[in-house]
């Protein structure tokens, strides 16, 4: 090979092996996979037909690289004839409309920049859609004012997304029942719906958490959440178990320990009859388990305490008053005798101390 022939070979060795180096280095991957190098044998990723794959060991790295997203052109007119004026939007099940509109301003777009007249007539087709959607009734207003105390509460008590929703839904249910109304506020339902969603999710937060954050007393938030489990028929624990061991240590000194195991069976017994029928869904459930150790009391032969008493040993943690045990422990009585046909407690009793044994 002479010595021109053989420099002519050596350029377009080297012009060959620029060019293959720069064709691989145009087609390293970085997107998207997400990576250069292999994690097998640290060799160079490329793509190469929509496919990313190692050059050395040939693992393929990703395969996926079409964006399978939907795009404005789906939610156009399905020939083609008008623009795409409908974007994806994402959904919140913590609004009315669940967050399904936008605020068009006349003359402008959301940057102050003024509109041409093609712009202006696509927006104002939009503006009559959005009008649509706008929130007229003050039910729903509230309903709206219901969610965000919802996730201020659930906010301040590190609770997960979900549990919001899921607080966001028995509001809906609650207001869909006509339940807000008299005593019972929206600010109300809003802590009880909180405090059943937590309990449901795993994540407990006891009364006194929830009412630090919430627009209404203890005594109203802890009477909201037992008029939704009891008023909707919701399969959710209570938000407040063991009120009726509460009402009887607080009556200690006046019973005996055969009075206080025959008060608890029978006390136990007329608080599912009271969330069963139900009896004062509107009131707390500590109130509802003083007034069915008073009822239970008058339903044995002992009729050890007074109406005072026990009205007294539950305001130790939540206001009660005289007039309510003596209401709702009559009710109780008269539901315990629809119900075993007769005011004998022997059969509750008997059952208990059959478990005891």
């Amino acid at each position: 090979m002479s010595n021109t022939s053989f420099v002519r070979y050596e350029s377009s060795v080297e012009q060959a092996s620029e060019n293959s180096e720069a064709s691989e280095e145009s087609v390293i991957e970085d997107e998207p996979a997400q990576a250069s190098t292999c994690v097998e044998c640290d060799g160079r990723v490329i793509t190469a037909d929509n496919e990313s794959f190692c050059a050395d060991c040939g693992l393929i790295v990703s395969a996926e690289h079409v964006d399978h997203r939907p795009t404005r052109g789906v939610h156009g007119p399905s020939d083609g004839s008008g623009p795409s004026e409908w974007s994806c939007e994402s959904i919140n099940p913590l609004r009315v409309d669940k967050g399904l509109h936008t605020t068009f301003f006349l003359g402008s777009d959301g940057y102050g920049n003024s509109l041409s007249s093609e712009q202006m007539d696509k927006y104002e087709r939009l503006r009559q859609r959005h009008k649509r959607f706008q929130v007229e009734d003050k039910r729903a207003i509230r309903l709206n004012e219901g969610f965000r105390d919802i996730e201020s509460i659930t906010g301040n008590l590190a609770l997960p997304g979900f549990v919001a929703e899921d607080a966001g839904l028995f509001l809906k249910q609650a207001a869909d029942a006509r339940l807000p109304g008299g005593r019972m506020s929206w600010e109300a339902l809003a802590g009880g719906a909180v405090l059943l969603a937590a309990n449901q999710a795993g994540f407990p937060r006891s009364c006194d958490e929830v009412v630090q954050y919430t627009k209404s007393p203890y005594e109203r938030v802890s009477a909201a959440a037992r008029k939704l489990r009891c008023e909707l028929g919701l399969d959710v624990p209570p938000a407040r178990e063991g009120v009726i061991d509460d009402v009887l240590i607080a009556l200690d000194d006046a019973l005996d320990v055969q009075t206080c195991l025959e008060l608890r069976e029978l006390g136990d017994h007329l608080l599912e009859i009271a969330d069963d029928e139900p009896v004062g869904p509107g009131t707390s459930r500590l109130t509802m388990g003083a007034a069915a150790v008073y009822a239970a009391d008058r339903l044995t032969d002992g009729k050890v305490v007074t109406q005072a008493q026990v009205a007294e040993a539950a305001s130790t943690v939540v206001d009660t008053s005289k007039s309510r045990v003596s209401r709702y422990s009559q009710t109780l009585h008269d539901a315990y005798e629809d119900r075993h046909g007769s005011d004998d407690p022997s059969a509750v009793l008997e059952r208990g101390r059959i478990r005891l044994r």
